[in-house]
């Protein structure tokens, strides 16, 4: 009789330990959610969600991530991700990881029609947010794009073209591959946003001096109208809201991000 009731009690208190732990989970999750904004919501934790996550993470920017499978966050994945297990196309899981106060919402999710119907629902619980999608079949870019999304990317098309063009401009890849790295502290190419009251807004690349003093060569320029002047002169003039895509050595390029915020 002993032995049942101890075995029982045992029982009881690990149910309970479990049941506390898991109800203790979630609630430092909603208070994390609660007070997190401007923000990217990523669905889909597959092979994809994966990269994408790792890149977040390494530029140090907050990120929701929602997964329908259960995801066990060992060492390897890093336990501060902030994992909402549940179905993306749902409206009130989705308002649950702050959509309204998000920045970006990307759709990785296994299938064309998932992706559509979290863009769809996505797009229509926040308007102005930027959403980024990913296709699989061939045909369902229009859709998602007429659906909402602002950015389609195919892995597969991505895919065959870094293919060839490894083969057929392998000088040109190994060049990308090295700028776009993370975590490469010799060469960078960053896109970098101009404010208003910058002191880069108004006068030209000359006179900025992002070239003689920082080293740093200014690849395009995007305009607010999203039109993209490539290869600008020394006297092309540099607009507020203008996004400049530069390559240089990355504490370089910290130094133009905080020359392009407010002065």
């Amino acid at each position: 009789m002993g032995t049942v009731l101890y075995t029982l009690s045992t029982g009881a208190k690990i149910l309970l330990e479990g049941e506390l732990q898991e109800l203790y989970g979630r609630k430092r999750v909603e208070k994390r959610l609660e007070g997190i904004r401007d923000h990217y919501i990523v669905c889909g934790y597959g092979r994809m969600g994966r990269v994408i996550v790792k890149e977040l993470d390494h530029q140090n920017l907050p990120f929701v991530v929602i997964e329908k499978n259960e995801v066990i966050q060992d060492a390897d994945q890093k336990s501060h991700i902030l994992i909402l297990q549940g179905d993306a196309t749902n409206d009130e899981l989705l308002r649950k990881a702050g959509i309204e106060r998000a920045r970006c919402l990307m759709s990785v999710l296994p299938t064309d029609a998932e992706n559509l119907y979290v863009v769809l629902s996505a797009r229509g619980l926040n308007p102005g947010l930027l959403i980024v999608a990913r296709a699989g079949e061939e045909g369902s870019e229009q859709k998602l794009l007429r659906a909402g999304a602002d950015r389609v990317v195919s892995p597969y098309h991505i895919g065959g073209l870094r293919i060839a063009h490894a083969v057929l401009k392998p000088a040109v890849v190994d060049f990308i591959e090295f700028a776009t790295k993370s975590g490469n502290i010799d060469l960078q190419i960053e896109e970098i946003a101009v404010q208003d009251q910058s002191e880069l807004a108004g006068p030209s690349l000359d006179q900025c001096g992002i070239g003689r003093e920082l080293g740093i060569i200014i690849l395009a320029i995007k305009q607010v109208n999203g039109e993209m002047k490539f290869h600008p002169t020394f006297r092309t003039v540099i607009e507020p809201g203008d996004t400049l895509i530069a390559v240089g050595e990355a504490s370089k390029l910290k130094v133009l991000e905080s020359m392009a915020k407010l002065t």
